[in-house]
């Protein structure tokens, strides 16, 4: 599998990567300016010339994605007999520069409910490279003459986003197949709905934020018919409602969409990374 292949074969399965490419060459190295290769936590795809060089990039490369750093980095060696490293000498008698790039796993978020204020959320989420899912136990709040085909027409024509249009009669069956650490947000029709949805994110492991639309008066009984249902404060305390940042107030459905983007994409920024451990010399 060359590096490209590597690459998407790893975003799709939701693991972070950092691609190392030997940016800049003087005098004499084992591979030509612009070679690549990909360092996941578990394996290496493409070389930047083996031996020392790549042995030291791939400790690098498996250092960021243990920080879960999201910034490039440039790694200057020189291949000569009078600089050693913890991997030894390589005289070839260069110089390299190269960029490490992490990919970081791509965010995701769940919206449940596709009404007004759902499909605005949609518009302004779809906009940005997430993986969305957007569940509606109604067929024809996801239908093409609705919300468009995502990335070519309609309402979500300009989205960057994976948009993942789910109609499941029974909302909450479709949080067993959300990749980890999304987040939810409960605004569907039916408070029925909601109370189920909400319900089924605390007993679902590894989710990220749970958002639910509503008043206070709502959360108030919603929290007496979860407690009935088994869950306790700590899980209660996991819910956030209502929704969005205080500094935009409204009740319009674009507005309140605006409000809940905001803090959405806050949480996505401010979300600690997921360390993975370091890898072992049996692995490179």
């Amino acid at each position: 599998m060359d590096w490209l292949d590597a690459l998407q074969d790893l975003r799709t399965r939701r693991t972070p990567a950092v691609v190392v490419t030997l940016a800049v060459v003087r005098g004499h190295a084992p591979r030509n300016g612009g070679a690549k290769m990909v360092v996941s936590p578990d394996a290496v795809f493409g070389t930047v010339g083996g031996g020392n060089l790549e042995a030291t990039a791939i400790e690098r490369a498996r250092g960021m994605l243990a920080s879960g750093a999201a910034e490039p980095e440039l790694l200057v060696l020189t291949l000569s007999d009078k600089a050693t490293t913890e991997y030894g000498v390589q005289c070839c008698g260069g110089e390299v520069t190269m960029l490490l790039e992490p990919i970081r796993v791509v965010p995701a978020v769940a919206v449940f409910g596709l009404g007004h204020v759902g499909l605005e959320l949609a518009r302004i989420l779809a906009r940005h490279e997430l993986d969305l899912f957007l569940i509606d136990s109604r067929a024809e709040m996801l239908a093409a003459d609705r919300i468009g085909v995502p990335g070519r027409s309609g309402a979500l024509g300009d989205a960057v986003a994976r948009v993942r249009p789910i109609h499941a009669p029974v909302p909450e069956a479709a949080l067993a197949d959300l990749p980890p650490g999304t987040h939810v947000l409960v605004m569907t029709h039916d408070h029925v709905e909601d109370l189920a949805v909400v319900d089924q994110s605390l007993r679902t492991e590894g989710l990220g934020s749970i958002g639910l639309i509503g008043s206070s008066s709502k959360w108030t009984r919603f929290q007496k018919k979860l407690r009935e249902l088994g869950q306790d404060d700590d899980s209660l305390g996991r819910v956030t409602t209502p929704i969005g940042i205080p500094e935009v107030s409204g009740k319009q459905p674009a507005v309140i969409a605006v409000s809940v983007a905001a803090r959405i994409l806050q949480l996505i920024d401010d979300a600690a990374p997921v360390e993975v451990p370091r890898a072992t010399e049996d692995d490179a």
